[in-house]
């Protein structure tokens, strides 16, 4: 069965950017697009509702390598 020519890498806890993109190249791709998400907390204080930045969640775009 074929690779799909594009597929998100995303980054695991505990792993480096460097890491991550070693993955993508050992499944012969290679990155395209970076995107970052904010991961947020919703807190409540004083009856406000406040929505404060505790993470953020990175994702690879790649292209398979073609050989």
């Amino acid at each position: 069965m074929a690779k799909p020519k594009k597929q998100r890498f995303e980054l695991m806890d505990n792993e480096t950017i460097d890491a991550c993109l070693d993955r993508m190249k050992r499944e012969g791709y290679f990155p395209v697009k970076r995107v970052e998400k904010p991961i947020f907390q919703e807190v409540i204080s004083e009856g406000k509702t406040e929505y404060v930045p505790v993470s953020r969640q990175i994702i690879f775009e790649g292209r398979l390598i073609e050989q």
